[in-house]
Parts: structure tokens; sequence; C-alpha cells
């Protein structure tokens, strides 16, 4: 005898709650972030708003448990950086900055791994990064000498985003054996160490970007957590910078809340698309792809622009004042498009606006 069919719910099946980290970042987006963007924008990223982000634990969403972190799934941390993104352009790219020295620490095998992994994956200490002028070569800005038992940096770091929030500061040089050296610091002034007033930006102003320059500042060999032959290092860099920000998502989201209805729709079922596609590239194998993950960086890029202009559009004129959301959002999406850029993605981008 066939046994009876087990029977059928009374209603649609409820969607699985969000991963917690999530549900969090959400709170924090809608409660905090969102509804003071655009002062922030304007004034600077509070030091209420980084304590808030400390005691979420949003700063560990991929750091180890061993350490303290919460070692939450790629697709947890994508969306928690969209929402971030989409709520307060500055604030997210202040702590945004973290989570590199937080994976670069869990690779490495030296003594500042356990001196800072477990303060940065618990939040109790917020790093930042001074390395993207390494992607200025053959030009080297910073360079690292051996002295003693340490290394001295000298040069001029042209940015350096969350001045006067940050614990600690990721630092790299380039070594006389053309390697790539990076070690922490303290992030304040000190001896062979002095920042700028703060950078008048365009886009992402509040979010306390300097420039450093290095006069000789000393660094203990214990403070180093990674030292790699330049090339291996760009290597590397380059398929890490091939995937798609998820902050070109949660940039897109909040741009088409401007819109009405009828004229999001379009535009939403074409995002849905293209992030579809971008996460499915950034959980392949890395290094597979190569084509189709900057292709669609750059159709990203295009729905991001058309999005935010759109918004711009549908707000009129009131849109040009520097406190319309529209006219930030809009200003964000030109600062992603130069984010982390290698002359890859810019002869992508700019063989794309050219068509």
């Amino acid at each position: 005898m066939t046994p009876p069919p087990p029977p059928r719910p009374d209603g649609p099946c409820e969607p699985p709650p969000p991963h917690p980290l999530v549900a969090r970042a959400r709170r924090l987006a809608d409660d905090l972030l969102e509804p003071w963007a655009e002062r922030v924008d304007a004034e600077g990223v509070p030091a209420g708003h980084i304590q808030e982000i400390k005691r979420s634990g949003l700063l560990g969403v991929s750091a180890p448990r061993a350490y303290g972190g919460a070692g939450a799934p790629a697709a947890v941390a994508r969306e928690t950086a969209e929402i971030l993104s989409g709520a307060c352009g500055a604030t997210w790219f202040v702590q945004t900055q973290h989570h590199t020295p937080v994976r670069m620490l869990a690779r490495s095998e030296g003594p500042v791994r356990e001196r800072l992994l477990g303060p940065l994956s618990r939040g109790e200490l917020l790093s930042g990064v001074a390395y993207a002028h390494l992607r200025a070569r053959p030009r080297t800005p910073v360079r690292a000498v051996r002295d003693g038992g340490g290394w001295r940096f000298a040069g001029t770091v042209p940015w350096y985003t969350g001045w006067g929030l940050n614990d600690v500061l990721l630092l790299a040089g380039i070594t006389d054996g053309d390697e790539a050296l990076f070690a922490f610091a303290e992030a304040r002034e000190q001896p062979g160490l002095g920042a700028s007033e703060p950078l008048r930006l365009a886009a992402l102003g509040g979010a306390r970007t300097v420039s450093l320059e290095l006069d000789g500042l000393w660094l203990p060999e214990e403070a180093v957590v990674l030292r790699t032959p330049y090339d291996r290092w760009a290597a590397d860099d380059r398929l890490r910078t091939l995937d798609t920000n998820p902050a070109v998502f949660g940039l897109a989201r909040a741009a088409l809340t401007l819109l009405d209805e009828e004229t999001a729709a379009g535009f939403r079922a074409r995002l849905a698309r293209v992030r579809s596609v971008a996460y499915a590239l950034a959980d392949s194998p890395p290094g597979s792809r190569l084509d189709e993950r900057l292709a669609l960086k750059t159709e990203a890029f295009a729905l991001l622009q058309a999005a935010t202009t759109a918004a711009v559009v549908a707000g009129g004129g009131r849109t040009m004042l520097l406190t319309h959301r529209a006219q930030r959002l809009a200003r964000e999406a030109l600062f992603l498009l130069v984010q982390g850029q290698t002359r890859e993605t810019r002869a992508a981008q700019l063989s794309a606006l050219g068509r």
C-alpha cells in the first residue's frame, strides 16, 4: 500500500532567518548609519559610529573562530558589506580596510599573529591599510630598508583612510631585494610618521583620508606579517581586484530606493542577474575565468552608474545640493570606479565607456 503524501503547509514557506551578523548590520544601518549619512559625508565619521561597529561583531565576520571571530561564509561577509555601503559609504569604507589585515594575519605564522589577530577579530582594535601605493610600480613611493633588528620606512603613502579612528595600520614598502614587505604600526603620529590634514575629496570625504609622510619610521621584525617577492604579491593582488566589490551592489540598491517602482523594476532585474553571476564567479576557483570576471565587473560598474544617475534625474534640481542623498550616492559611485583600480581594470572600464 502506498503511504499517503506528507501534509502540505497551510501557507508559503517562511524564508530562513538571516545570519545574526546580517541582522546586526541591518539594524545598525537602519538605526544609525543611514539617518546620519549626509551629515557624516560633510563632517566625517564620528568615533561613536566606530564604537558601534566594534561592538557589533562585524569586524570579525570572516575572522577565525579560534581567535574570537565569526568565521562566517563569504556570502555573509558580502551581504553585510552591501548593507553597510548602501547605508553610509564613509563608515563602510573605514571599516572595510580592517578585513585585509585580518585575512593576512590569519595566513601568517609570525609573532604578530598572536599579538594582533585576536584583538582585531574580536573588534577590540580597528586596523587601516597603507599599501595601495604598491600598485604604482615601477615607481616606488615607499621603501623599506633593513636596519638592525627591524626595518625603516621612507616615502609617501598618498592615501590612508581612517586616520584618528584606527588603532593600528598595515604598512607596506618595497625592499632592496624587490620584495613587498608588510608590517603593523600604531596609527598615530610618532617619530618617522606624520599625517597631512584630511584630504578634500569629491566623495567619501568623511572617511578621514590623509597622506602619510614616512621619514625613517622604524618597525621591529616582530611587526612584519608578510615578506614576499613583489611580482608574487602583484599577481595575487590582480586576482583579488578582478572580482566585483559587494559595495557596488549595496550602493546600487540604495539608489533604486529613490526611484518609483516602475522605473526601479527594470534596474532590479538587471541587478539581480549581475549580482548572481558576480558572486558565482567570486566563489569559483581562484585564477579561473579571468576574462569573465573582468567583463562582469565592468558591467556592474555600468549598472551602478546608470542607477545612481537615474536617482539624480528622478530627484531633479534638488539633487545638486550636497546634502541630497542621490548626490552623495552618485559621488560614491564615482569613487568605486577607481577604488582598488589596476591598469587592467582601468583599461577595461575605458574601453567599455568608449563603446
